[in-house]
């Protein structure tokens, strides 16, 4: 039988010995966030433990389908967890209004994928070299034995899928293939997921994608593209913030372009980037680390505080010194 690392069975115990728990996933939630917190949640609660699950923020409208009986509820403030299982979460910080809802509790349990990981838990499995949140989540279901429903497969095949650009990231290895077929095999929904998650993308995402190709700008030869997006584009377009997921895929895929950047105004003085990269070269998880943020070495992100511009003017300055640093 294959060895996993130990950590995986204090996990499982401490979830054994557990009767009400709660699942917590990082603020603006995504396919892996949410995926990975479904399928847990279904799982435990087959195995008879009181499991709560929720997010600051709602479940975006594509993933809905994942969530039919309203599972994301906010917990009774006070309540005490014998433990409380955060997943896809780089920082206790992006837990965000979670946080608060889960200080009375035992365990603190971080299972995550992100290289930045500060490991704030009091047990922490953090394993970089998988591509998604989702895949630790299966490979936990499959070493406790816990069994898989085609509900559960959707919402990891989803979780997997998302966060691999449809298995296109570099950061795929052949095991994530494994795991997809293993879900299939096991009922999701193939043609279903595909239809709400990649191919039912409401009006407001076209008119603000339209917004993206009409005001991206190229930098550095052409190897910087860039982008902002204020709070007027999403009122003019009738967006919402969590129709943003995906946008910078579209200037990322330009072909000279080696690091897209997305500028986004929270506030007035508060902004958040989003980074990409197409080189090994050029780690974007280091570049947002100067801001206070984090991710992965080909997708990370940080949120700034000061004036806009000079908001802008260092990060790029940042982005073309990491380039440089690459010849």
């Amino acid at each position: 039988m294959k060895r996993h690392p130990p950590i995986i069975d204090r996990v499982l115990d401490a979830i054994r010995a557990a009767k009400t728990i709660c699942v917590v996933g990082h603020i603006r939630p995504d396919g892996d966030c949410l995926g990975s917190q479904l399928a847990l949640t279904l799982a435990l609660r087959a195995e008879g433990k009181k499991v709560f699950c929720w997010n600051e923020d709602p479940v975006p409208q594509k993933y809905r389908f994942l969530d039919p009986d309203g599972i994301f509820q906010p917990p009774t403030r006070g309540i005490k967890f014998d433990c409380v299982i955060a997943l896809d979460c780089a920082s206790f910080e992006r837990l965000g209004k979670a946080g608060a809802f889960i200080a009375r509790r035992k365990p603190l349990i971080n299972i995550d994928h992100h290289e930045s990981n500060t490991r704030y838990g009091d047990l922490n499995w953090i394993s970089p070299r998988e591509p998604s949140t989702g895949e630790l989540v299966h490979r936990l279901m499959k070493i406790a034995r816990w069994p898989f429903t085609p509900h559960i497969a959707d919402c990891l095949f989803t979780a997997v899928s998302t966060d691999t650009g449809s298995f296109q990231y570099p950061s795929t290895r052949p095991g994530t293939f494994h795991v997809g077929a293993d879900l299939v095999t096991r009922g999701a929904n193939l043609a279903k997921i595909t239809d709400e998650v990649y191919q039912s993308y409401p009006l407001s995402r076209a008119r603000l994608l339209k917004h993206v190709y009409s005001k991206f700008k190229l930098a550095h030869d052409n190897r910087i593209a860039w982008f902002w997006l204020k709070k007027a584009d999403l009122a003019r377009t009738g967006a919402e913030s969590n129709d943003t997921e995906g946008l910078i895929d579209h200037i990322r895929a330009i072909e000279p372009v080696v690091v897209a950047c997305v500028f986004e105004e929270i506030d007035g003085e508060l902004t958040r980037i989003s980074l990409r990269s197409k080189s090994r070269d050029v780690n974007v998880n280091e570049i947002a680390a100067q801001f206070g943020g984090g991710g992965h070495p080909a997708a990370a992100g940080a949120r700034v505080r000061g004036n806009p511009h000079s908001v802008q003017r260092t990060v790029i300055a940042a982005i073309k010194q990491a380039i440089n640093a690459a010849k």
